[in-house]
């Protein structure tokens, strides 16, 4: 009998997997219609911008990962980051002063362009997308952007390329199963 359950429930993780395209090796492009999108643009390219860009960025990812821990739609996560989105530029600004940066972050959550990005083989097409912006000072430095839903971002590896880390519990055991 559990040899018989475990077959089952291989088979629905197989349909599933295939439903969302999932197959090992292979990459995943998906529709931006289902992800929120975080950018944070830093005031310029120099050096101390984009050093105070990083704090900022870790501040806010702290700020908003408990609030999204257990969202479970994009819909509901733009809601948060709207009800939140003046907290976001507090936590900001509050990293700026902190770092003794007189300029100030605005934020606000509206449709963006962005290029066509590969994310551990899974591929977020060009187009518009639902996305947090956050401006620091002028905002027309280098910048950094992630996936605020589904949680998918990307943080520094050892030697300093982008690592991507995808939180979802469903997409690591879909990874385990099929060799990720």
């Amino acid at each position: 009998m559990l040899k018989q359950v475990l077959v089952l429930f291989m088979g629905l993780l197989m349909v599933v997997a295939g439903v969302w395209g999932v197959d090992s090796g292979a990459q995943t492009e998906l529709s931006n219609d289902n992800f929120l999108r975080i950018h944070i643009r830093a005031n310029s390219n120099s050096e101390t911008d984009q050093n105070v860009k990083y704090l900022v960025k870790d501040a806010i990812v702290s700020y908003l990962t408990p609030k999204l821990a257990y969202v479970s739609s994009k819909d509901e996560a733009l809601k948060i980051v709207e009800q939140n989105k003046d907290n976001v530029s507090e936590v900001a600004n509050q990293v700026l002063a902190n770092n003794g940066f007189v300029y100030q972050a605005s934020t606000s959550v509206k449709k963006e362009d962005f290029p066509t990005r590969d994310y551990d083989g899974v591929v977020l097409p060009s187009g518009e997308y639902d996305s947090v912006i956050v401006s620091l000072g002028n905002g027309t430095g280098n910048n950094w952007w992630c996936v605020v839903y589904p949680p998918l971002c990307f943080v520094n590896g050892e030697n300093g390329d982008e690592e991507i880390v995808y939180t979802s519990k469903l997409w690591g055991i879909i990874k385990s199963i099929f060799g990720g």
